[in-house]
Order: structure tokens, then sequence, then C-alpha cells
């Protein structure tokens, strides 16, 4: 059987990509099958499309790491969801189609209270926050965090997520209207870390900060280290600003520093399935009561991918970008 799909005719920009079908996915053990009503966008679906970032051995070559949708089928083992259920989650690629599979230990029910974009809006830019801040960096009640493009997806959820942990929030982005956006989702100071090239003596005169996420990389890298606190620590979870730069290791060493790594796609299921678990038990209850809010910039229809992606690059987003496919026929 056959399923409609976002395909690629190689590696580059927006125009790549089409829509052309694929066969329709089998669960195998542990797995769903789910038939996809919103899959959302990220940057890492853009780095790639442009041939940067190749899928896990085993998953889907099709774009999209995170959907909601409805229950098609389950596998072997697969036992806490029946087919109708609506659930969103995790997946490690395929977002971009019809159908996909979903691990069952990824899966979470959807909420009545959230529509099917605002769903596929949550996985991947809660559990990366949730990861990095949480897990890896351990930001504590009444530290200073920092998080550049704090009106990305990520951005806009680690500002929430660290008002949630008891944190001092600043964050940099790259207009006067997304550092305003910043503002009201929690962030108490706020700046254009790209005109403002030189941040570290703004924040060092304010108190410096403790931890920093960043999905820039090189071309902030030598300020984040100036701007970090004794034992602070820089969480890297992009490249957008470059891959090369000069440490120094003095630095490091006279102020205990940490540099880190992160990226979710590749951490093991047991790792997500903890991150999702933290999803579904903190976050969602967090949305419900209003002490969070779902960021939904913009949906665009399956066929218009091109243009959604070209939104997203164009960094015209505040929050999330989501593909809808809940108006395909079935095939």
């Amino acid at each position: 059987m056959l399923m409609r799909a976002v395909l690629q005719g190689g590696p580059g920009g927006a125009d790549t990509l089409y829509l052309g079908e694929l066969p329709r996915p089998e669960p195998g053990p542990g797995e769903l099958l789910v038939r996809v009503m919103a899959a959302g966008v990220n940057r890492a679906d853009i780095v790639q499309r442009e041939g940067h970032y190749p899928p896990p051995p085993g998953a889907s070559s099709v774009l999209g790491l995170e959907v909601a949708g409805v229950v098609e089928a389950a596998g072997e083992g697969a036992s806490r969801f029946a087919k109708g259920d609506a659930v969103f989650g995790l997946v490690a690629g395929g977002g971009y189609a019809e159908y996909v599979l979903l691990d069952e230990a990824l899966a979470i029910a959807k909420p009545a209270s959230l529509g099917w974009a605002e769903a596929a809006s949550l996985p991947e830019v809660w559990m990366t926050a949730w990861l990095n801040l949480v897990e890896v960096a351990q930001l504590a009640p009444g530290e200073r965090f920092l998080v550049h493009a704090g009106a990305s997806g990520v951005g806009a959820a680690a500002i929430q997520l660290a008002r949630m942990l008891g944190a001092d929030v600043l964050a940099s982005s790259s207009s006067d209207e997304k550092l305003e956006f910043c503002r009201m989702l929690g962030a108490q100071t706020v700046f254009n870390a790209r005109r403002d090239g030189a941040f570290s003596g703004q924040l060092k005169a304010t108190g410096g900060v403790d931890v920093i996420l960043d999905p820039v990389g090189a071309s902030y890298f030598r300020e984040n280290l100036a701007s970090l606190n004794t034992d602070g620590r820089l969480v890297l979870i992009g490249v957008m600003g470059g891959r090369n730069a000069e440490l120094n290791l003095g630095l490091l060493l006279v102020k205990r520093l940490r540099v880190m790594g992160s990226t979710l796609r590749t951490q093991p299921l047991e790792v997500k399935a903890r991150l999702a678990a933290a999803l579904e038990a903190r976050v969602l209850p967090a949305l419900a009561r209003g002490e969070a809010r779902v960021t939904l910039d913009a949906v665009f229809a399956l066929e218009a991918v091109a243009d959604a992606h070209r939104h997203l690059e164009e960094n015209n987003n505040l929050g999330k970008v989501v593909l809808d496919l809940s108006n395909l026929m079935q095939m």
C-alpha cells in the first residue's frame, strides 16, 4: 500500500522537496503505525535537507522528527494504545508523510484541549529543552540562564522551562519583535546579540550567567565563555554561526567552565523515553494550568513544505512551524 510523503531530488535548497509516494511502513515490535495529522518543522530538517545531518541507521530518510496523529495499528508487544487513539511524539524520521512509525515508549496521549498542530509542535523543542537544561546543564533555582535564538521553537520552550525551574532568564534574538516575544514568554533580560556583538561586557556588568544554551556556535563562542560565571556551563546544540572557534584554555581552567555538545536525535531510546515522560508529566500539566503556552507560529499544508522551510530559514518565525496533513485524502 502506498502513502504520500515529502521526497527530495537530492541534497540542497527547499526547491528540492516535492510530494511523492512511498510504500506505507509496517510496525515492528513495540511500534505504532500512526496516521499523521500534523508534523513539526525543525532546523534539523533543514540541515538534513542540505545533506549535513543524515538520519540514524535504520531510520526513515524522509524528513520530520515530531508528529501528532491517530494510531492505525500496533506492532507486537505494543499495548498501551489502541487503534483510533490520538497520540503525539518524537520520531527518528519520516514525519513528513501520511503514515509514520512511532515507538510506543515515545508516544503520548494527545489531550483533547490541544489541536493536532499544537500537539505536533511540542515533542522536539520541549524534549530538547528538558534534556539540556535539566539533564545536561543541571540548571538550578536562582541561577542565571541565557538562551540564544530565544524566539525559535527550542528557545521559546527553554525560556519557559527555565522559569518553571526557578532560574533568572536572559534571551537574545535578532529583532525587536522577537525580543518582545521572548519577554512575553518570561525572559527578564533581552538583547540583540547579532547587533551587540560584544555582549559579554553587558552581561558581566549585571552578574554574568551560569548556563548558556546556544544553537549558534562559533560566532558567539568567545563572548559566551566571557559571559559565564565560575563553574558556568555552555551547552552547544547547533552551529548556525559556524563550526570552528578558538578556545582559551586558560579561561576554561581559571573559571572551571564546562563546554558540552548535545543532540537529541542520537540519544538512546531509554533517554528519549525519559524525556517523553517528563513532557507528559510536567509540561502538559503546566500548559493546562496556563503556566506555559504553546508557541505555534505558522501552519503550512504538506504540499507547501518548501514554503515552510523558507519561512524557517529566513528567521520569520516566532516559535514553531508545523505542517498540516489532516486534509489529505486517504489512498
